[in-house]
């Protein structure tokens, strides 16, 4: 019980996390500009740009697996002896 404890709170934090994340974005939309691919043409990828996307989709994988494993019940029925 105390393992689901534990991937609880990381899944919490990562929640947490990844909302602050998302919000730590700049907004990519480029309204009508973006339609012929000028606003490309003058932009660059910085490094902390692509350091957010990172650490934005490792949290984003870490947030989804915890939550496909701690709803999905596989933890509880290793923690219970099977029936006969």
């Amino acid at each position: 019980m105390i393992v689901i404890t534990i991937l609880k709170v990381i899944w919490m934090v990562a929640a947490v996390g990844l909302t602050a994340l998302v919000l730590l974005h700049s907004p990519k939309g480029d309204g009508l500009g973006g339609l012929g691919g000028q606003a490309q043409l003058f932009t660059s990828t910085k490094s902390a740009e692509t350091t957010l996307n990172r650490v934005t989709w490792t949290l984003t994988v870490l947030f989804m697996g915890l939550t496909v494993v701690l709803s999905a019940g596989w933890l509880d029925v290793a923690a219970t002896p099977p029936a006969l």
